[in-house]
């Protein structure tokens, strides 16, 4: 449960079906049984009968249903995974990417330098449920998104979701959505978006507002790996457990994204990459409210609010290509079938291009993990371990900070944008959003 004041704060969001909140937190109610967001278009509750939750996994621990109409599991993520550095955050990162499917808890402590016991003490207390709690919630998700978006047998889709049994698969969707899988499919069926064979059709929400032709426009394509096809971004994913084609496209209200996948385990991993890639969990008011104190910004910000600073599906790659560049490397990539466009390779990775001596110091410690750029890393420990690489200055370091960390305040004096307005001195004013003041400052 959340403190006193978060929760009269909470109340009155509710209360105005206040959209801007949807993630922050979730409001379950006592007497129907089920737990929204924020924003649920039901009728009011009585403010005596609202329970809130930090996560969602927290309000099914305690028994609550997911609501069928608002469907508060689809809701944008929390802000605070993408701002923040600390453990939980880190965590949660990890935990979205499905390390806890793949390798346990033990293997989450791990990759995060902790040991099981303070990882799971320490998001207990911030979100109220344990890391297994989080995941069983993602699972279920997961497993519900396979269940309306595909025809794929509901038996296969308890193991893809990553449940160990169908009789868990079953009794977790009837707990959490309290419908059957097959109660689940029939409805879906009446709703149905048409695709491709093969393809996976999802609405991927975020927080208005959102420059949509800001964010494409900083994706730099790497033909054979990615392309423009139809006002349509698409791209390769390199994936836990086999390949992938994401093609993404911007509507006022969503992100249409359109997968193929290797393997369905990877569906969960994939939409948190391109969640992560297209930045769609930031809160654009509270960043925009901030910066629109710079004179130099305000007018900027006025003009196309709500942009966003667009990361990477795959760090090391984003990585090589700021410091390697891209060259000829493709080729030397995984091929990858795909008869709808031009796309040929998943970006070769560290390993296979340290095996050919390509990209010295970087690759090589990106082959042997001694660099981790992933999700979980630890953004300070990274910045020094790349600037202590020959020939890294302090600018590849930032971009790789901002695009391939997350890190929302990465900023570097170096940037040309910054020295054309002359702004160095003022920029500690935009701190922690230092990467969307730099993201303003291109026009």
């Amino acid at each position: 449960m959340l403190g006193r004041v978060d929760e009269e704060t909470y109340a009155r969001a509710v209360l105005a079906k206040d959209a801007r909140f949807d993630g922050w937190f979730y409001a379950a109610v006592t007497t129907t049984g089920i737990y929204c967001r924020p924003s649920c278009p039901a009728q009011p509750p009585k403010v005596e009968n609202l329970r809130f939750y930090p996560s969602a996994a927290a309000a099914q621990q305690a028994g609550f249903r997911a609501c069928r109409r608002c469907r508060p599991d689809a809701s944008p993520g929390s802000p605070h995974w993408n701002e923040r550095a600390d453990l939980v955050a880190r965590a949660m990162r990890l935990i979205a990417d499905g390390v806890v499917d793949r390798d346990g808890i033990p293997g989450l402590a791990a990759q995060l330098g902790y040991s099981v016991r303070q990882v799971q003490r320490q998001l207990q207390a911030e979100l109220g449920a344990g890391p297994l709690a989080i995941a069983r919630a993602q699972r279920a998700q997961t497993a519900r998104l396979l269940i309306e978006t595909t025809e794929v047998p509901l038996g296969d889709v308890a193991f893809a979701a990553g449940f160990a049994s169908v009789r868990t698969f079953n009794d977790t969707v009837r707990e959490v959505f309290a419908l059957t899988p097959s109660d689940l499919r029939v409805r879906a069926r009446r709703h149905q978006q048409s695709a491709a064979p093969g393809t996976l059709s999802l609405r991927l929400p975020f927080r208005q507002p959102l420059s949509a032709d800001n964010l494409f426009s900083q994706l730099d394509v790497l033909p054979g790996v990615e392309e423009w096809r139809d006002d349509t971004y698409r791209r390769t994913l390199d994936l836990p457990h086999g390949h992938g084609i994401v093609a993404l496209r911007p509507h006022p209200d969503h992100i249409d994204c359109r997968l193929t996948l290797a393997d369905l385990r990877d569906l969960a991993t994939a939409i948190t990459r391109c969640r992560w890639l297209l930045d769609l969990d930031a809160d654009p008011v509270a960043v925009d409210e901030l910066l629109r104190a710079d004179p130099v910004l305000q007018p900027l910000v006025d003009k196309d609010p709500g942009r966003r600073v667009a990361r990477t599906v795959c760090p090391d790659e984003f990585a090589v290509r700021t410091v390697v560049g891209s060259g000829e490397l493709v080729a030397q990539g995984t091929p990858v079938p795909d008869p709808v466009g031009g796309l040929t390779h998943v970006f070769p990775s560290a390993i296979t291009l340290a095996a050919l001596d390509i990209g010295g110091e970087l690759v090589r410690a990106l082959a042997d993990r001694s660099l981790d750029l992933g999700v979980g890393s630890d953004w300070v420990r990274v910045r020094a371990q790349l600037a202590a690489m020959p020939g890294i200055s302090a600018l590849p370091v930032e971009t790789i900070a901002k695009r391939a960390l997350g890190d929302p305040d990465a900023f570097s004096a170096d940037d040309p944008v910054v020295q054309r307005f002359g702004l160095a001195q003022q920029a500690s004013a935009w701190r922690p959003w230092r990467a969307y003041a730099t993201e303003y400052l291109r026009g």
